[in-house]
């Protein structure tokens, strides 16, 4: 069993990872609940597959517990669901005293109950449920509303993982290989030298990769809780990834594929500003595209530029970006032209 301290001002915490973990979650919970109600919040797919393994686990620890459902997919990350599953866990008796069970890729909940994070997608288990940033999606952009709220706890089971579609997969591979970029050499290099263990889903490789990606978010979010500065390194490949996203309404990428391309247009951002050598820059770009085709995507440039301006990360009309300078290493830049931006985003569509 591995242990990750996370040391958040507002709540410490740790993440707990190891195969066969979620036959044994009810232990884990058990101790943090003490005699308040659990309710879990999960989706269909993971429900049908995972659910009763859970379920079981916590009734044999003596929980009390209650299951709700929320509809699956990025265009349900929306305001109406935070409120449809807040008169669910109300009408079951959820109080201040309850404890909400995350089994999933993400989930919303009710302000003030403690929540444990049981991620079930690599993108969740190697990001998403760590360090406590929650969110929602407008149609102008993604997770424009939201707040932090750390967890009580985040429990990982990399076994869950055999069950995840194969482009879910790869999807979530993308963040743990953009850790590897932003501030973890040993983790690059495990994407470079272990390519195919990684894909063919080796317990014993992903679970280091896992591992790996877990240390450094939670060393970043040790260091800013709130994204005052530091933590904005773990945007990489996100602000045109972002872009992408809400451009296409959600419903060609993946968050993790969209990220990809985000990542190769930052490098190539980066290599066109002198912030990076071309050697760097070919190494980030073959370990991304290494993980799979990238799906095409269909969009206009010039309304992709306009989205970067509602992106959370631009101030005063200035697009923030985050730009590799080396492997594991990464700075936050706000002096790019848009015409080199506009290159950087064409790149994209000449390598579909």
């Amino acid at each position: 069993m591995i242990r990750i301290p996370v040391h958040t001002p507002s709540r410490p915490y740790e993440v707990v990872l190891g195969s066969g973990l979620l036959a044994r979650a009810g232990e884990h919970i058990g101790k943090l609940a003490g005699r308040g109600r659990v309710f879990v919040i999960t989706v269909p797919p993971v429900r049908r597959r995972w659910g009763k393994v859970l379920m079981q686990s916590l009734a044999e620890s003596g929980a009390q517990a209650d299951i709700l459902q929320m509809a699956d997919g990025e265009p349900f990350k929306r305001l109406a669901t935070l409120e449809k599953l807040a008169e669910g866990l109300v009408k079951l008796g959820a109080d201040r005293g309850a404890i909400l069970i995350a089994l999933g890729g993400g989930v919303v909940y009710m302000r003030g109950l403690d929540v444990i994070q049981i991620p079930t997608t690599v993108l969740a288990q190697v990001d998403a449920a760590i360090g406590g940033k929650t969110g929602v999606n407008l149609q102008s952009g993604k997770n424009l509303l939201g707040t932090f709220h750390q967890p009580r706890a985040v429990l990982i089971d990399p076994n869950v993982l055999t069950t995840l579609p194969s482009r879910e997969y790869r999807a979530g591979l993308y963040e743990a290989l953009k850790c590897g970029i932003i501030g973890n050499v040993e983790l690059f290099r495990l994407f470079e030298d272990h390519r195919r263990e990684i894909l063919d889903r080796d317990p014993v490789v992903i679970e280091k990769v896992i591992a790996e990606s877990v240390r450094l978010k939670a060393e970043v979010v040790s260091a800013d809780e709130r994204e005052g500065g530091l933590r904005q390194v773990l945007n990489l490949g996100h602000t045109i990834g972002h872009a992408l996203e809400a451009e296409t309404r959600y419903t060609q990428l993946l968050h993790g594929e969209a990220v990809a391309w985000g990542m190769i247009a930052a490098t190539q951002i980066a290599l066109a500003t002198g912030r990076l050598d071309p050697a760097s820059a070919e190494r980030i770009t073959s370990a991304t595209v290494s993980l799979g085709k990238l799906p095409r995507v269909k969009f206009q440039v010039a309304s992709v530029l306009k989205r970067l301006q509602a992106d959370k990360k631009t101030r005063q009309g200035v697009v923030h970006l985050v730009l590799p300078t080396q492997i594991g290493k990464v700075e936050i830049v706000n002096d790019v032209r848009t015409s080199v931006v506009r290159s950087a985003i064409e790149e994209i569509e000449s390598l579909q």
